[in-house]
This record gives C-alpha cells, structure tokens and sequence, in this order.
C-alpha cells in the first residue's frame, strides 16, 4: 500500500506545481503592445501622431517588465523597485507623449484597474 501512496502523492505534488507556475506564467504573460496602445488609443482619443510615438513606449515597458518578472534572482523589494523604476520612466515618456488631460483620464482609468481604493465600491455580482 505504501508503495502505491508514495508515488501517488508525489505525482499529485507534481501537477500542482505545474498548475501553480502555469496560472502564474499566465498572469505575468507579456500582453501585446499593440492591442495595449489600440485600446488607449480609442478611450483615450489619440491622434494618429501619438498612438505611432506611443507603441514603442509601451513595448519597451513591457519587454522590461517580461524581463524583470523572469529574473529569480532578486528580492521581493528589489523587483518592486524596479517595477516602480520602470512605470516611473515610462510615465515621464508618456508626459511628453500625451496632453495633460490624457494624462489624468489614463490616470483615472489605472485606479479603477485591478485595485481597489478604500473610497471605492465592490464590483456589482
């Protein structure tokens, strides 16, 4: 009997590792820049101009933050750093990109995106 839990049990270990590193590798999945850029290009009213400038912000944004998530050898604050380094600078590009009211409406739709603040409701069930 022991002969069968044993292998049993570590197969089962197993598939749950792998179904824990897939839901992972799927969270973290590089999205593509240019449906990211397509999208704000449309809420947020871009000129043809500014969504060809745009798409390679975002793509470089997204490859550094693909590159920053593979990398095991850093810290839990490290790469929270640098996750912040990353959004900083690409922000700063996005200033020179976007009119100051694009700015705040891109603002304003990150805020509702993915977090929920202390002022806002739960989502309707």
């Amino acid at each position: 009997m022991k002969r069968i839990l044993i292998p049993a049990a570590l197969a089962v270990a197993l598939c749950g590792g792998l179904a824990v590193a897939q839901q992972a590798e799927t969270r973290h999945k590089q999205h593509d820049p240019h449906k990211i850029v397509a999208k704000m290009s449309q809420k947020l009213n871009l000129s043809a101009d500014q969504t060809a400038r745009l798409e390679p912000v975002i793509a470089a944004r997204q490859q550094k933050i693909s590159a920053l998530m593979a990398d095991t050898s850093l810290t839990p604050d490290a790469r929270r750093q640098q996750f912040r380094a990353i959004h900083q600078d690409s922000e700063k590009q996005l200033a020179g990109i976007l009119t100051p009211d694009q700015l705040q409406q891109l603002k304003s739709m990150h805020h509702g995106h993915g977090r929920r603040g202390q002022n806002q409701p739960p989502p309707a069930a």
